[in-house]
């Protein structure tokens, strides 16, 4: 996969993807991040990326200019891919859109600053919008970052466990459940004796009720779009007559 970032500090994501998991993905050629600062497309002598805003008003607003210089310079005038304005105003990131990208071959990301970005970028540029949450932050690049690691994760090899990225919260529609590692008791807290027990059948039938249990006591909402059999209905409904009791 190739990801390409527009941005006007790419020293940002240096540190986060020569790290850990995005580190390996890199040198392994699973992915390639290519950062490009936007004031490298500017006309002025100070590299100036924005303006103040028609109208009146606080803040500043990023010109179109470099954008779309940046962006077409790079990608073409007919990018062909996904190009992702990071904004609050965008779709709200879910596993779901996350596991929709990653099978994309190529994207681009634009990460925004100040008050904005200028709306004919919005509208004629940009091929999608994604928020992270409904709240606002500085600019996009943490945003950017957060897709990119949400994404990275999925790529076939990423992980160190194949079926890791399965078991995360979210990815079957359930949180997941409790992890335990040594030492077996730890100020008088037990590991549950189910994972002591080397029955995998058992352990995998607890892991799957604990996430249940879970995401019913934190997310119930994400019930109405998981996916269940019938031993976990029942299990479910079991916890609503408990819950009458």
């Amino acid at each position: 996969m190739r990801i390409d970032v527009f941005t006007i500090f790419p020293q940002v994501y240096q540190p986060y993807l020569g790290t850990s998991i995005l580190h390996r993905a890199i040198e392994r050629g699973l992915v390639t991040v290519n950062l490009h600062n936007i004031r490298d497309w500017t006309t002025d002598r100070h590299h100036v990326t924005d303006d103040e805003p028609y109208g009146g008003g606080g803040g500043m607003v990023m010109k179109p200019e470099p954008l779309f210089n940046a962006v077409e310079s790079v990608l073409g005038e007919k990018p062909g891919r996904p190009v992702i304005l990071l904004t609050p105003q965008g779709r709200l990131l879910n596993q779901t859109i996350v596991s929709e990208l990653s099978r994309e071959p190529e994207l681009a990301l634009l990460s925004g600053r100040y008050e904005g970005i200028d709306e004919r970028v919005r509208k004629h540029l940009v091929s999608d919008e994604i928020s992270i949450g409904d709240y606002v932050l500085t600019g996009g690049e943490l945003p950017a970052l957060v897709l990119i690691d949400a994404i990275v994760r999925l790529l076939p090899g990423a992980l160190g466990d194949p079926e890791g990225a399965k078991q995360d919260s979210h990815a079957s529609g359930l949180l997941e459940h409790p992890h335990y590692t040594r030492p077996s008791e730890f100020r008088g807290w037990q590991v549950p004796q189910v994972l002591l027990s080397g029955d995998h059948a058992r352990i995998a039938r607890w892991r799957r009720q604990q996430a249940l249990l879970r995401t019913y006591q934190r997310r119930p909402d994400l019930l109405d779009l998981a996916l269940l059999n019938e031993e976990d209905r029942e299990y479910l409904a079991d916890l609503d007559v408990d819950e009458v009791d």
